[in-house]
């Protein structure tokens, strides 16, 4: 009987492995570029892969670390990877072959499947004399680092108040650098753009009183009537230590993006699977807690995917 018993477990085992294998090679395997191993794009990718893949039919996901926003868009076009995230400001641009892509031209080789969670704009100081964007001039600041989105994010607002680099010292730091330099009083503000809270401003916070700049609504509609991939956005009182009051900003949405070579089916799924999922998603990483529909189309400017854009439809979203 036990010999019995272990030829069909054997059998058994056998044609589940048959079975497995033969979905597997149905399956898309997709690489997702994400970016440093530390970061954000990171993690958030490795909590998609451990909680869609079990779910998905059509593909599954391979999570890679990258260089982020351009050099993921530069992966999806040379087809190192299938699917990856960015800013919604970066692919714009790569899409319109206009600023941090003004060299290299348009990238037409990626389509948008969903925003996914605010990365805000957060002008960060400890000088109690800067109140506005306008008191800026003639200061010391850290635009992020050179040729960095966040380093054009600082131009096109700084020109939404008749500013340029010229009417201030530009220092080009990373946001660690930036948050010792602030501490060392050796800037005067710095450009921030991640999501709130961000550790190296959650830091600074702790040892000095730090304020964030805020832009006003004359200044925000002036900014979005030239770039419409700004979203306005109030980062909540006591975000930051001793900062309590609410600070209204603007935002750039990191955003999922899918090579246009990946078939309608397999992108509906995902992005079907990805908000029927989003509380697993969120229990993994909480950025997911932001995921929502509505904010999900916003601030896109580039076409999106046709299987994306076939999932908003049946959810009453119509997207180009």
């Amino acid at each position: 009987m036990k010999k019995l018993t272990s030829a069909l477990f054997a059998a058994a085992l056998a044609a589940s492995m048959i079975t497995a294998t033969a979905s597997a090679a149905f399956a898309d395997d997709l690489i997702l570029g994400t970016g440093g191993t530390t970061g954000t794009y990171y993690a958030i990718g490795g909590v998609m892969a451990t909680v869609l893949n079990p779910l998905l039919q059509e593909s599954q996901l391979t999570v890679t670390s990258t260089g982020a926003s351009k050099a993921n868009i530069q992966d999806i076009d040379d087809g190192a990877s299938d699917l990856a995230t960015v800013q919604n400001d970066v692919m714009y641009y790569a899409y319109t072959g206009t600023d941090l892509f003004e060299a290299d031209g348009a990238y037409d080789t990626f389509a948008a499947v969903a925003g996914l969670y605010d990365e805000t704009v957060q002008i960060i100081t400890c000088d109690d004399s800067i109140k506005s964007v306008a008191d800026l001039a003639g200061k010391s600041v850290s635009v992020g680092d050179a040729g960095s989105g966040v380093e054009f994010n600082a131009k096109q607002i700084l020109d939404a108040y008749d500013l340029s680099f010229d009417d201030i010292t530009v220092v080009n730091l990373s946001f660690g650098d930036s948050s010792e330099s602030l501490k060392d009083g050796k800037i005067d503000a710095a450009f921030v753009v991640a999501g709130a809270p961000t550790t190296a401003v959650v830091d600074l916070s702790t040892v000095k009183d730090v304020s964030i700049v805020q832009l006003d609504e004359e200044h925000i509609k002036k900014l979005q009537d030239k770039y419409s991939f700004y979203t306005e956005t109030v980062i909540p009182a006591d975000t930051y230590q001793g900062v309590s009051e609410d600070a209204t900003t603007v935002s750039v949405r990191a955003t999922l993006i899918a090579s246009t070579e990946i078939s309608e089916d397999a992108v509906y799924e995902l992005t079907k699977a990805m908000f029927e999922n989003k509380d697993a998603l969120a229990a993994g990483h909480d950025k997911f807690s932001l995921l929502n529909l509505e904010d999900a189309v916003k601030g896109i400017e580039v076409p999106f995917h046709p299987g994306a854009a076939k999932y908003y439809a049946e959810q009453g979203i119509e997207v180009e």
